[in-house]
């Protein structure tokens, strides 16, 4: 226990002295904050950091989550000469290998997504990689790929060298302390209680690892994370084995290889895990360790041995059963938690805490400091999850498939299979009879495709034409030519209400929301710097009533970033209305004829104009049509009262059967919406990118009174050059397909990335949304003037580079 008095207040108190909260004190010190205390519950590294690989591969399949990793190298290699502790970090480098082509595939795709991201990255043959790595068995390997920026550190070494950086900055780190509880008062944390006294905070932060779901129930937090088992193994000397070694990782077999006194750590991560702690973790589980379990290491120990088979004869100096906390997803938590202000969480690192921590740290500290995100955090935002993602059942369900997706194969639309199904639609039953193949998003489920008759009603996965190629051209010429039905009930609702509601949405919005009864208005939600916080459509009900229609993800997302725009004293409701209502989205030319059948309303255009709404007498419903299309084509969203939704969509399709009305699922969505260049937030768009590098200033309104949040930021951008410009891909090859993240090429240098991508059937070949980065002005020569490619999986394939969407509704047919 900590001999030093504890203080009865602190500006930042963090709670967990691990890497993350050493790493996020050194980071705070760092920008000034000198009033910062850490507290430990038993000693700093004790939980789960001790136990830690140490492995640190800086690749990632998002950018900023790259970002983070290269912070956290440049970080580890100097910091022990500025703290003068060591840290064990050693520029190895990694090679990866694949036993499978379709293994190779993705190292390949691995390899084409490190140069968009400058990533120094080397494909290799088997021969090569075995002269790097001789201990290993090469025979059964088609490649692999060496990243030589990658590589390892001790984990406590390196937690004690953050931990003296940040006493020098002025840092307070009490060991043997143990939080009791959080204190909060009108929607704001006001301290902790420990087991030596209160201490008043103005900020508190959840760096409590396992303990992190438990320390966020003290003040009504949900941190949705469940510990498993995670085990590895310590051999002597095995002959071959260097310090220079690099680490090496075999997806296929589920392991990873490291050196270690002249022999190897070996862990991996099984397909299916061992959930533990189901009744809690034991405050003093501090430098402990699990019992051994050989039966759960089994697939493990064979497939190691099939790489190594110098560990058939090796000395086993230690078997290494420590728990770690995994997500839901996979990523890690970071930020201020939604509903309390003040509060911050930063864990749940899915055994990449010690690759991760320094730059998961920094950008923590930059949030703390600057009271927002100062890069795009939303792949590990702690408001990507809502509250029934906290449920003790559901997470141990889940974390068992979740830590082997460390080494799954990484399939297009890869689905997560366990736990499910949990959120429905009024029409669940209704489609699944109709041949409805399902995903997931938000724990809603939602239609991918339907399989016609004699059609496998699963995906399989593959890096090519999946089975569903058909099923969803068929979709797809529907929407185009005739008419479908899309199931969007999972779109997110929110009701704003209230006398200041048209002026403080007018604040949050870009566009002017402030119009007339029945208008619907296309959006983007902008931060400080001006990017988008959200992108979404806002429905005028009334005086003082407006809908908010927003992405599936992103409801507890944009409630709460909206919520914090509103002034205290303004009168102003919020309301998460989602599961009021079903949506179905009626779209194709010959929707207006389907739906005239079915209601007195006048649907022409001029009595229904485009981006107006209404409430109409449907069948024998009330429901709210909206005008408006995601997929290029006349449409209407209807909003129906959710116990109406059977009723309404019976009536549908009993009225449409000589239209030839076809359901349509979100994979024909996807293609239909990327033919014409409509953007997607948390791909196309994010808080790092503006409407003038998305196309998209026509919807910002820089003249309304009172301004917008970002004004200032964007106004200084207009009539720029752009350097960096959204552009929509569309490569000439009508065999190929693309998934997104594929590098694009402007006269054989690398520019950019696939953002988002699909087939485009209209088109004949896929399509997609890339991002373009150049020293020189992107405009339409710089497009016109280059030679552009797409590198799928190792190939370079031509492609056209446009601002104007390539499906043209006058003139274009459809090829299937």
């Amino acid at each position: 226990m900590s001999q030093e008095a504890m203080p009865s207040q602190a500006e930042i108190v963090i709670i967990g002295g691990g890497i993350v909260g050493a790493s996020l004190a050194y980071h705070l010190t760092k920008l000034g904050k000198r009033d910062v205390l850490l507290l430990e519950q038993g000693q700093l590294s004790g939980g789960t950091t001790w136990h830690a690989a140490g492995l640190v591969g800086q690749l990632r399949s998002h950018e900023s989550m790259t970002r983070l990793i290269r912070a956290s190298t440049e970080l580890y290699a100097g910091l022990e000469a500025e703290t003068g502790l060591a840290t064990g970090w050693k520029n190895c480098g990694s090679i990866t290998v694949a036993r499978t082509e379709d293994r190779m595939t993705v190292l390949r795709r691995t390899a084409a997504s490190a140069r968009a991201q400058g990533v120094e990255i080397e494909v290799l043959t088997p021969k090569e990689a075995g002269d790097m790595w001789p201990v290993m068995a090469t025979d059964d390997l088609v490649g692999a790929v060496w990243l030589p920026g990658d590589g390892k550190a001790n984990p406590t070494d390196l937690t004690q060298s953050l931990a003296r950086g940040a006493r020098r900055g002025g840092a307070r780190i009490l060991e043997g302390v143990r939080v009791l509880d959080v204190t909060t008062a009108a929607g704001a944390v006001t301290g902790v209680v420990t087991d030596r006294g209160s201490v008043k905070a103005d900020i508190v932060v959840n760096c409590a690892g396992q303990w992190a779901r438990k320390v966020g129930r003290m003040c009504g937090v949900d941190v949705p994370l469940h510990s498993a088992e995670h085990m590895y193994i310590v051999t002597g000397k095995i002959e071959g084995v260097h310090p220079d070694l690099p680490v090496m990782r075999d997806p296929d077999g589920y392991t990873y290889f490291k050196e270690e006194v002249g022999g190897l750590v070996m862990g991996g991560f099984e397909p299916e895990a061992k959930p533990w702690g189901m009744d809690g973790i034991p405050d003093d589980f501090v430098f402990q360790l699990l019992p051994d379990d050989w039966d759960q290491f089994q697939i493990l120990m064979e497939h190691a041995l099939e790489r190594v088979p110098a560990l058939a004869e090796a000395e086993i100096r230690q078997f290494y059963n420590g728990p770690e906390s995994f997500t839901p997803d996979n990523n890690f938590i970071l930020g201020e938690a939604p509903g309390l202000r003040n509060f911050f969480v930063g864990a749940g690192f899915n055994s990449m805490g010690i690759a991760s921590a320094g730059g998961a740290g920094q950008a923590l500290a930059e949030w703390i400091v600057n009271g927002a995100p100062t890069q795009d955090l939303w792949p590990v935002d702690i408001r990507r999850f809502d509250r029934f993602n906290n449920n003790t059942r559901w997470l141990h369900d889940r974390v068992k498939e979740t830590l082997g997706l460390h080494y799954a194969m990484p399939w297009p639309n890869r689905e997560l299979e366990t736990a499910r199904p949990l959120r429905k639609s009024p029409l669940y039953d209704r489609l699944s009879a109709k041949g409805a193949v399902f995903g997931s998003k938000m724990g809603w489920e939602r239609v991918n495709f339907f399989a016609g008759e004699g059609e496998a009603r699963e995906v399989r996965y593959s890096f090519g034409r999946q089975n569903w190629f058909e099923a969803v051209a068929r979709e797809h010429k529907a929407v185009r030519e005739g008419v479908a039905v899309f199931d969007q009930t999972s779109f997110a609702k929110l009701l704003v209400q209230g006398a200041d509601a048209a002026a403080v949405l007018n604040r949050i919005c870009g566009a002017d929301i402030d119009v007339e009864v029945g208008r619907s208005v296309y959006t983007g939600l902008f931060n400080a710097r001006g990017g988008y916080e959200s992108d979404l459509t806002v429905l005028r009900r009334g005086p003082e009533s407006f809908l908010l229609v927003t992405g599936t993800a992103q409801a507890v997302r944009d409630a709460d970033w909206i919520s914090r725009q509103i002034p205290k004293e303004a009168a102003v409701t919020l309301t998460d209305v989602t599961s009021a209502y079903a949506v179905l989205s009626v779209m194709g030319p010959q929707s207006r004829e389907l739906l005239s059948r079915l209601t007195d309303a006048d649907l022409s255009h001029e009595g229904f104009a485009f981006a107006h709404n209404r409430e109409i007498d449907l069948a024998y419903a009330k429901v709210l049509a909206n005008r408006m299309t995601y997929v290029g084509e006349l449409g209407f969203e209807l909003y129906v009262p959710a116990d109406f939704a059977t009723g309404v969509y019976d009536a549908l399709f009993e009225a449409g059967a000589d239209l030839g009305l076809r359901d349509a699922g979100y994979y024909a969505l996807e293609a239909l919406r990327l033919e014409k260049g409509y953007r997607a937030w948390g791909r196309d768009l994010d808080p790092e990118v503006t409407p003038f590098e998305a196309g998209l200033a026509f919807a910002v309104d820089f003249d309304k009174p009172g301004g917008f949040i970002g004004k200032e930021a964007l106004s200084e951008q207009r009539g720029k050059p752009r350097h960096r410009r959204l552009v929509q891909i569309v490569v000439q090859d009508s065999e190929a397909v693309a998934w997104g993240g594929e590098l694009v090429l402007r006269d054989g240098r690398p520019v950019g990335y696939l953002r988002s991508a699909a087939y485009g059937y209209s088109l004949g070949g896929p399509v997609g949304l890339a991002m373009i980065q150049s020293d020189t002005a992107i405009d339409a020569r710089f497009l016109a003037d280059g030679a552009w490619e797409v590198d799928i999986a190792g190939a370079r394939l031509p492609a056209r580079a446009s601002f104007k969407p390539a499906y043209d509704p006058a003139g274009a047919r459809i090829k299937v």
